[in-house]
């Protein structure tokens, strides 16, 4: 067992793995059966993104390890022929069905004609096997022929990989028992992915000893030493909201320091790395300019010429970059790409003259997980993501439960294609559903204060005053269990009178941390309607000292007290405002007396009408009698407008030159 995990000490880098590993390296025996769909308890190493929780398709009945395993179950075939038969009413069938009836289609085709159209034959089963499957099975049930376009689309669909999981698990009797390592599907090209190639030996020719190269870009991002476009690298770029981030990487690791047990560490070796970053999308409201001015016309500000300044200037620093490193992109194995919307997509991929980067080329890959902003140091951690072997231990007792109840969720179809984690599916009876749907429609109204909505809500669904929110232990639940405690805590004051005057809430309720609804008010008005439901309600009704309400108060003592509290506060502003304008006034008087004192310094008097003032004396006479808002926006136009001139005059000097 000490061994087996010695073998684990270091994080492993696919293109470096140790010599025990490789020597009985296996494909996973349900990546061979199944296709790598099954519930690992992820517990990854190498790797920045914590392990996601387990989750599941209940229309197909199926279990996953991440997210992106479940997304790309939603698109494969499986799925889609289950929704089909969804949406024709019929029952959906279990994965070993579907694969059954995948191999009586391909027995289908390959036995319908003569042996002298044999090549025909073997055409159309290569046609079935990597395209329209689906479309192929349904026409064959529905009796039906295939549009080409139907073919074509489908076609396209499955050699981009439709319904493959991201990772490709292995196994190795070397590691410690139920472990697993993960390798993303996305660095082999399409050639090593494609059926009948053998990955393990795919993987075995990718192993690079670890180099001390020299030093391959400057701080020009030019290329000192040609002698790195030989060796295996990837290209790596992010961009998206006016930043750019590229990167080469080698896959040759650099050698590093040991570990704290001894175990030498390997480090990725940069072979060229460049960021831009300019101001291009709107502030709070997102998108490129181009984009605004597509969709309503071009603005004239000084912010919108700015920003289609700095998107030409972007585009053009980009695109001179990839042509500048054009021999290392034309020799990289693989191109990861992250480009969103449309206009970063032309940055990048044109059409423009000498355009590096095409949409074609097979080697043009996506991330396989999330990214954040586009920088180096994002570049690096998604390198590290996509080249460290995942660990994954699995619970086999788990593994059981969960085959045994998918065999029973395939017998019995549910109504929804929700994915609900397998906890969830199993514990949560259709009570407790309809009390969750219920919290959700009563919280959603009291937040609204929507008081004869939520007595409506209660009466027509037959609900006490004193039900009981679910799930009772969430935070928000335990804190607020009631109506009555949701709407005190939300300051909802017509909620809380209604609840108490017209259904009889109870005010006595305590939540799970032993406070009544009146004591979880945050304001004056919901008190004060707690106080006003005692008055109408009367002392018998409830004991409202055990519900720590206070002395009634009537509707009109209430009423009373806002209005006057409304009038001290109309007072009070009304006084701020003329001490405000005393204070304006008296610092235009001083501002004034200073200007006649510094032109009778000048020029022995007042400036005379032929006199002319400065740049700050105009600035601050302008600034008179404003406040000081005002004084902002005024600065913050004139920068603009001082900005816009600078932009004239450096086209007016490039167009010069």
């Amino acid at each position: 067992m000490a061994q087996a995990e010695d073998l684990l000490k270091r994080p492993l880098y696919i293109f470096d793995l140790p010599e025990k590993i490789l020597a009985s390296l296996q494909l996973k025996g349900s990546e061979i059966a199944t296709g790598g769909h099954q519930a690992h308890t992820q517990e990854t190493r190498g790797s920045d993104e914590a392990a996601i929780p387990s989750t599941s398709c209940s229309l197909c009945g199926t279990q996953f390890s991440t997210v992106l395993a479940q997304r790309s179950h939603v698109k494969s075939d499986f799925h889609g022929y289950n929704l089909k038969q969804k949406m024709k009413g019929r029952p959906p069938v279990g994965e070993a069905e579907f694969e059954r009836l995948l191999e009586d289609l391909e027995e289908s085709i390959s036995g319908s004609d003569s042996g002298e159209d044999s090549e025909d034959d073997a055409s159309q089963s290569n046609v079935t096997e990597k395209g329209d499957i689906l479309a192929t099975l349904l026409k064959k049930q529905a009796n039906i022929s295939a549009t080409g376009h139907q073919d074509d689309v489908q076609s396209r669909k499955r050699e981009r990989g439709a319904g493959k999981p991201p990772l490709i698990w292995f196994s190795n009797p070397l590691l410690p028992p139920n472990t697993y390592l993960g390798i993303y599907r996305a660095v082999f090209t399409n050639a090593e992915q494609e059926e009948g190639n053998d990955i393990i030996s795919t993987i075995r020719n990718k192993q690079y000893a670890p180099v001390s190269t020299s030093k391959a870009a400057s701080k020009d991002s030019r290329i000192e030493n040609r002698q790195v476009e030989k060796s295996p690298h990837y290209f790596l770029s992010m961009i998206g909201g006016g930043h750019f981030a590229a990167m080469v990487v080698s896959l040759s690791p650099k050698p590093g320091r040991k570990n704290a047990v001894g175990v030498e560490e390997r480090q990725a070796s940069v072979l060229a790395h460049k960021t831009f970053h300019r101001y291009t999308t709107r502030r709070k409201q997102g998108g490129t300019q181009s984009a605004n001015d597509a969709a309503k016309g071009a603005a004239h500000s000084a912010g919108s010429t700015l920003r289609r300044y700095n998107e030409a200037a972007l585009t053009n620093e980009i695109r001179a970059l990839l042509a500048e490193w054009k021999p290392l992109i034309d020799s990289a194995e693989l191109l990861f790409i992250r480009a969103t919307g449309n206009t970063n997509r032309r940055i990048l991929y044109g059409p423009y003259d000498g355009q590096v980067l095409r949409y074609n080329d097979p080697r043009n890959r996506g991330f396989p997980f999330n990214t954040r902003r586009a920088t180096q140091a994002e570049l690096m951690r998604a390198f590290v993501e996509l080249t460290r072997a995942k660990v994954s231990r699995i619970d086999e007792t788990a593994l059981a439960a969960s085959a045994a109840a998918k065999k029973g969720q395939a017998a019995s179809p549910l109504k929804s294609d929700k994915p609900l984690s397998p906890s969830a599916m199993n514990d949560v009876s259709k009570e407790e559903e309809a009390a969750i749907s219920h919290t959700t429609q009563i919280q959603s109204l009291i937040r609204r204060s929507k008081a004869p909505a939520v007595l409506s809500y209660l009466s027509s669904n037959s609900l006490t005053p004193g039900f009981t929110f679910k799930p009772s232990d969430s935070q928000q639940n335990r804190h607020a269990p009631t109506p009555l405690h949701f709407g005190a805590s939300t300051n909802s004051p017509a909620v809380v009178f209604a609840l108490l005057t017209k259904i009889s809430a109870d005010p006595t309720t305590l939540n799970g941390e032993g406070k009544t609804s009146f004591e979880l008010a945050g304001d004056r008005a919901t008190r004060d309607a707690f106080r006003v439901a005692r008055a109408e309600l009367g002392e018998e009704r409830w004991d409202w000292n055990r519900a720590r309400v206070p002395a009634p108060l009537t509707k009109t003592e209430a009423d009373n007290r806002g209005k006057k509290e409304r009038a001290d506060a109309d007072k009070k502003e009304a006084e701020r405002r003329k001490a405000e304008m005393a204070r304006l006034r008296d610092e235009q008087a001083a501002a004034k007396q200073k200007e006649q004192q510094g032109g009778s310094k000048r020029g022995g008097g007042s400036l005379g009408p032929g006199a002319e003032k400065t740049g700050a004396e105009k600035r601050e006479e302008e600034a008179k009698g404003m406040t000081p808002e005002m004084r902002m926006k005024l600065e913050r136009e004139r920068r603009a407008r001082a900005a816009e001139e600078r932009i004239r005059k450096m086209r007016e000097k490039g167009e010069a030159a």
